[in-house]
């Protein structure tokens, strides 16, 4: 009998990419397709969704290809995607009726303000799990349904159809025939009760969308059709569905309380395994799911932030530093120690523990003999002293799961920078496992469909397929860890609104 291989199709914020793996966890081929950004206005960021699926098939295609395999050993097929990027369609023609709206995307924050000061946001965060932020998906759905000619009344005749990218991908790779999405995209909607699992009626009517639109929900590790014989010449099964931070989750291998990782790509997202039991923030962190598998729940808490990968790429877009991420990286380590520079990236507001969709970035600290190394410098700290914020509000909120010998598992692009990966450790006080292998998130869905097509007999069984790491401990002194965290606290209340 041939090797059973996985095909995991990791649909991002900046690209598409499909993996073929291994039952070990290898990587055997892969390929990528970049995705444009639009920008129509300020604080707005779209998304083309017809684009989004033929860089999808193409890219199943050319792994595929490059592997050399047939397409008969594929066990299945396991997705992951940006999560609260949304689209809605015409279920008779399948085309988009709006652009989709990424998750980045801030348009509808006066929309969320009204609600918080009509005073729903305590019953949104009980129901949800969530705060009421124009990062979730619900409020962009009900955008689209009212800026859209005879969209609101076509969404409750049943004739429009909306998800998140993993909806709309299955949605076409199966023909139509499938309309689902899995727990831990659901969660993130604003639309979803986390206790009940399932859509909230609450919910649906306090943000005024139509259950009619929504898909069905399934478990992480389910069946979710299989594709149509034309995307790679027969028939192949999706098994596994799991939002991207939720299946680098996975993909660290964090399957047991008190586990925690961060993914350092454009923004940060930071989750930590809480069990099986709901935990409760007091510190304005999410509650969300982390996985379910055979019908049962396991839940997160997740911090997020708005800004990382993208504040480096600022570096040479905004300030003219050429030659990519390595020329910065090299600008900032030769910074002179202690310059005391902060640099605050709130380009698209600030996220956990924050929340203010209104702050904008900010430079302070500058004297004569500041400049390009020591803001660079700063830039790299920003997103460990966010992740820093992140950590002391998880400790708050759960001291028993979150212990004084915890770890971070990271991965994502940033991490690809041991100076930026041991700075992190610096600047947060914990033990850092750096991942070896960096498509953490990729991996995730293929263990996932692994699962769910019976490759795996357990998430246990499949965890074990965890990439090597690299151990970083901390070595700055504490006094000067704290000095650094100090002078942070005191930049963020500035560029608050």
């Amino acid at each position: 009998m041939a090797e059973q291989l996985i095909l995991a199709l990791d649909q991002g914020t900046t690209s598409t990419r499909a993996i073929l793996f291994d039952t070990t966890g290898g990587a055997l081929a892969d390929a990528t397709r970049p995705l444009r950004q639009s920008y129509p206005a300020d604080g707005w960021v779209e998304h083309d969704a017809e684009e989004i699926f033929a860089a999808c098939v193409a890219v199943l295609r050319e792994a595929m290809e490059a592997s050399g395999r047939d397409v008969g050993d594929v066990a299945a097929i396991g997705i992951t995607n940006q999560r609260e990027t949304v689209v809605i369609w015409d279920k008779a023609t399948g085309r988009p009726i709006h652009p989709a709206i990424v998750w980045q995307d801030r348009r509808t924050a006066d929309a969320c303000e009204r609600l918080r000061e009509a005073g729903h946001e305590a019953q949104v965060t009980e129901v949800t799990g969530l705060l009421l932020d124009p990062y979730f998906s619900g409020t962009k759905i009900a955008w689209i349904l009212d800026r859209v000619q005879g969209a609101r009344a076509r969404a409750e005749a049943g004739e429009l159809l909306c998800g998140t990218m993993d909806s709309w991908v299955i949605w076409r790779l199966t023909g139509g025939a499938v309309h689902a999405t899995d727990a831990t995209n659901a969660s993130r909607t604003l639309l979803f009760d986390i206790e009940v699992q399932d859509w909230s009626q609450p919910m649906l009517e306090l943000l005024g969308v139509p259950v009619t639109l929504l898909p069905k929900v399934l478990d992480c590790a389910d069946d979710y059709g299989v594709t149509t014989a034309d995307i790679l010449g027969r028939e192949v099964p999706i098994r596994g569905v799991a939002g991207d931070q939720q299946a680098a989750l996975m993909g660290q291998g964090c399957v047991q309380p008190g586990q925690m990782k961060a993914t350092y790509g454009t923004g940060c997202f930071m989750l930590l395994n809480t069990g099986e039991k709901r935990p409760v923030s007091r510190s304005r962190l999410l509650t969300t799911v982390a996985a379910r598998v055979g019908g049962k729940t396991t839940y997160a808490l997740e911090g997020s932030i708005f800004v990382a990968g993208a504040a480096i790429q600022w570096l040479g877009e905004g300030l003219g530093i050429t030659g990519g991420p390595r020329s910065a990286e090299a600008l900032a380590r030769s910074a002179k120690p202690d310059h005391g520079v902060v640099v605050v990236p709130a380009f698209t507001g600030l996220g956990a523990p924050w929340w203010d969709a209104g702050a904008r970035g900010a430079i302070f600290g500058l004297t004569r003999d500041a400049g390009l190394p020591e803001i660079a410098a700063a830039t790299y700290d920003s997103c460990a002293l966010q992740s820093r914020d992140l950590i002391e509000a998880m400790r708050a909120d759960a001291p028993h799961a979150l212990g004084g010998d915890a770890e971070l598992r990271i991965d994502g692009g940033m991490s690809k920078s041991a100076w930026f990966s041991q700075r992190l450790a610096d600047l947060t006080g914990m033990l850092v496992q750096r991942a070896s292998y960096l498509e953490t998130t990729a991996l995730g869905a293929a263990l996932f469909a692994g699962v769910g097509a019976g490759v795996y007999a357990s998430l246990e069984t499949a965890a074990a397929a965890r990439p090597a790491a690299e151990a970083l401990t901390p070595s700055l002194p504490l006094h000067q860890r704290e000095a650094a965290y100090a002078r942070w606290l005191d930049a963020v209340p500035r560029v608050r609104t």
